[in-house]
């Protein structure tokens, strides 16, 4: 008998009670979906493509191809918890389709390497935990995509420096528990903390790991020395200036460009040396160099005898003299020019031949 204002509401409690993980909230089905120790290696693909919160912690999930492809299929997480499996690298626009995920834990997993262009897409992302990983080296436009990032977990790595952006902002950042080398390499980092106003936790047990000297020195105040490191640079870009050996070697290119380089000088220094001496230009040109063929001394001396056939014939009448004459004048024959310049070079076996 109650009345039908009352009744519609305990249907309502009623149905909040027989699916408690459901709610409405803005026109879109909220669902809430924990698959924790369930021994998944790769993310579910049979979960409602409306889930909002999604936790699969403690699971042998590993960011594959195939995982990645499953997770652009859930484009309304808000929530997305994958801490405590087995996830070794961030590839390139691994979340690129989740457009309005605010929360994204990845801790205690096996990160070593995070690619740039990882967390491409997160606008909305406000709190990255990637705490107890393996990550020993920060690309600095790695978190410019997050421009909404409040809280950054980085505590419990293998970092040493951070070459972290001016221009990155974020509210919240924790530091501790990594190896801090504050060196002139941590200058970037240092000035980045004081400057930028972020707040960092547990600030007090953020120290640095080397120099010996400031093991006990907190990385937003370690005395590092910027004249020492201004002095250091310079002394380093002098010294592989001026020592060769430090100095990268040239590439395929430069010895391409160099043998063209030589070509083109010894071409200009011909021209230039035709120009300027033609005599020399021409002897050059019309030289010909050649050895003689061991059937030519046959062939002159054919030539020879048959110019000998048009003198007249030497009678007996003629004395001593008269011989004497007709030698000489035979001895003192020259053939006419056949158009070559002989080679003055005759082989000494050659010459030994015909004597």
């Amino acid at each position: 008998d109650f009345p039908l204002k009352n009744q519609f509401w305990l249907c309502i409690k009623l149905l909040s009670k027989i699916t408690p993980r459901t709610s409405f909230n803005h026109h879109l089905r909220c669902v809430t979906c924990t698959e924790s120790a369930r021994n998944y290696s790769s993310i579910p693909s049979n979960i409602s493509q409306n889930v909002t919160y999604l936790n699969l912690t403690n699971n042998r999930i590993t960011l594959n191809n195939q995982t990645q492809k499953a997770l652009q299929i859930y484009s309304n997480l808000t929530e997305l918890y994958l801490n405590d499996n087995v996830i070794t690298v961030l590839f390139n626009n691994v979340f690129c389709n989740l457009l309005n995920l605010r929360i994204l834990d990845i801790s205690h997993n096996n990160i070593s390497t995070i690619l740039s262009g990882a967390f491409t897409g997160l606008n909305q992302l406000a709190k990255l935990n990637l705490q107890h990983n393996k990550i020993s080296e920060l690309d600095s436009d790695v978190f410019t995509p997050l421009r909404s990032l409040t809280v950054l977990n980085l505590q419990d790595n293998l970092l040493e420096y951070f070459d972290i952006k001016a221009s990155f902002k974020t509210t919240t950042i924790v530091l501790a528990g990594n190896p801090w080398n504050c060196s002139c390499r941590m200058l970037i980092l240092q000035k980045w903390l004081n400057v930028s106003n972020v707040t960092v936790e547990n600030e007090n047990d953020t120290l640095c790991a080397y120099p010996e000297a400031w093991k006990k020195s907190s990385i937003k105040t370690a005395p590092i020395q910027t004249a020492d490191c201004q002095l250091t640079a310079t002394t380093t870009f002098s010294t592989s200036s001026t020592n060769p050996k430090n100095s990268p070697p040239l590439g395929k290119s430069w010895a391409f460009l160099v043998g063209v380089l030589i070509f083109v000088l010894t071409t200009t220094v011909l021209i230039f040396t035709a120009v300027k001496c033609p005599t020399w230009y021409r002897y050059l040109i019309s030289y010909n160099h050649r050895r003689l063929e061991e059937d030519e001394p046959d062939m002159f001396e054919e030539e020879f005898a048959a110019d000998l056939s048009h003198f007249p014939p030497i009678s007996n009448d003629y004395n001593q003299e008269d011989s004497t004459v007709i030698f000489k004048q035979i001895h003192t024959f020259v053939p006419e020019e056949d158009g070559f310049i002989e080679d003055k070079y005759i082989d000494a076996n050659e010459l030994s031949e015909e004597s």
